[in-house]
């Protein structure tokens, strides 16, 4: 139950962070701007974390689609970290964090069953 309810969470989290990339909300895409993402790339990166969040989702019925989903987020978010770090903006390196983090935890908990 625990799993199901993290994953849950987690799925959200990472939808509320694609949602907001569409919606180019000024305290996600600001920065993007800032670390030089090109602005032809937010919709995709909106994309790959809907993706993400739903196949953590489908995972709990298709546990493979779950676990590479997983993976997906963990190498988005790490390049997200390798970007802010690249653009010298430290004090941003928390927020990626911020996601990377429940998504390690979903797959360190396995899967359900």
């Amino acid at each position: 139950m625990l799993t199901v309810v993290v994953t849950v969470l987690t799925a959200l989290w990472v939808g509320f962070s694609a949602l907001s990339v569409f919606r180019r909300a000024q305290w996600v895409v600001g920065p993007l701007a800032e670390y030089g993402v090109a602005r032809r790339w937010w919709p995709w990166l909106g994309a790959a974390k809907a993706a993400g969040a739903v196949g953590l989702v489908v995972g709990l019925v298709v546990p493979v689609i779950g676990v590479v989903a997983g993976i997906g987020l963990v190498l988005y978010f790490t390049g997200a970290v390798i970007t802010v770090l690249r653009a010298r903006s430290y004090a941003h390196v928390p927020f990626p964090l911020l996601y990377l983090a429940p998504v390690v935890a979903v797959l360190a908990m396995g899967p359900i069953g």
